[in-house]
């Protein structure tokens, strides 16, 4: 029997929200070049979750729009 993970993956808004407060600190030149690489490396990683996020809601986007009769692709703009 598989046990599963107890532990939760943040979420989209979660993630997002850490990696705006990374990307101000980066800003803000303040950091000192070891912690600021870290922070870039921290950012990185959880740029690469928001984009598999977004890929798999657009999939589903895209699975209930093609099963409602809709053909039309989603447009974000």
């Amino acid at each position: 029997m598989a046990v599963k993970s107890t532990a939760k993956k943040p979420d989209f808004e979660q993630s997002l929200k850490k990696l705006e407060g990374i990307v101000e600190g980066l800003e803000s030149g303040d950091l000192p070049l070891e912690k600021a690489v870290k922070q870039w490396e921290e950012g990185m990683k959880l740029r690469d979750s928001c984009e598999k996020i977004l890929a798999k809601t657009q999939q589903k986007v895209d699975v209930l729009l093609n099963s409602s009769g809709n053909t039309e692709p989603f447009d974000a703009d």
